[in-house]
């Protein structure tokens, strides 16, 4: 039994690293609202509040999954929207709706305003940004805390592997955040990511909540078609950007013709 619980950890942090992907993302570029000499710290605190409040959450699905899945309300408009929400549903909507919102926000400034212009960003009190850490972190939560209750029952090896994930999770933020800083190219590719990631979990919610759009049902993004999408513009962002640099090369050499 012993041997059997291990493996199942192995397996839980695997499937935690591999699900805390769009999460890492997200506390990467929300960490640079913050002054820059707080943002490590901010990483730390937000995560480790999210850990507890990870397993806080662990343990009241357990205990009262069903309470979760309840409905609340309904929308009965025929034809036009209908659907059957609860608690879960409502809690993954409004995530994966607020996650959408701050890609649109974070890219319409760094195309637009002034501060991005100048290689600024707008900076929040350290309070608001762990805030939205752990609030974000709890949308995050549901989709890898229901994995690991398909996998097991044992409270410990879920409590385990979601204490190790949150421990790579503030190692690996901060190696993500200094690789975006010396590497502003790739900011718009996250932002994209995360607009992609905020569709995903739209489409989650929407799935869950059996809604239906003008006659026409909404169906979860599958994991595999995120990751495929998610290759593929990593793909086009390297090539454009080698592209970039060759028409570069050209342009030079054609002015040291000229010269």
């Amino acid at each position: 039994m012993l041997i059997e619980n291990i493996f199942t950890l192995l397996m839980l942090i695997v499937l935690q690293a591999v699900l805390g992907f769009d999460n890492l993302l997200y506390i990467s570029i929300e960490s640079k609202r913050a002054p820059e000499d707080k943002q490590a710290s901010v990483r730390t605190w937000g995560i480790g509040l999210a850990i507890v409040l990870r397993l806080v959450l662990l343990f009241v699905l357990i205990n009262l999954f069903k309470y979760f899945e309840d409905p609340l309300f309904q929308i009965p408009w025929v034809g036009v929207l209908e659907g059957s929400f609860n608690v879960h549903s409502l809690i993954v909507l409004l995530g994966g709706g607020f996650i959408l919102y701050t890609a649109v926000k974070e890219i319409w400034h760094m195309v637009y305003l002034e501060e991005h212009d100048k290689g600024e960003t707008p900076k929040k009190s350290v309070g608001k940004v762990v805030f939205m850490i752990v609030a974000m972190n709890i949308v995050f939560s549901f989709d890898s805390i229901l994995s690991a209750m398909a996998l097991t029952d044992v409270f410990w090896v879920m409590a385990t592997a979601i204490v190790i994930s949150g421990v790579m999770m503030i190692w690996l933020a901060g190696k993500v955040s200094e690789f975006l800083r010396k590497n502003r190219m790739f900011e718009i590719l996250g932002l994209f990511i995360l607009f992609l990631v905020g569709v995903m979990i739209l489409s989650e919610g929407g799935h869950d909540a059996q809604l239906t759009l003008f006659g026409q049902k909404v169906e979860a993004m599958s994991k595999s078609t995120f990751y495929f999408v998610l290759f593929v513009l990593a793909v086009v962002d390297i090539i454009q950007g080698r592209y970039q640099k060759k028409l570069l090369r050209v342009k030079e050499a054609d002015l040291n013709k000229d010269h």
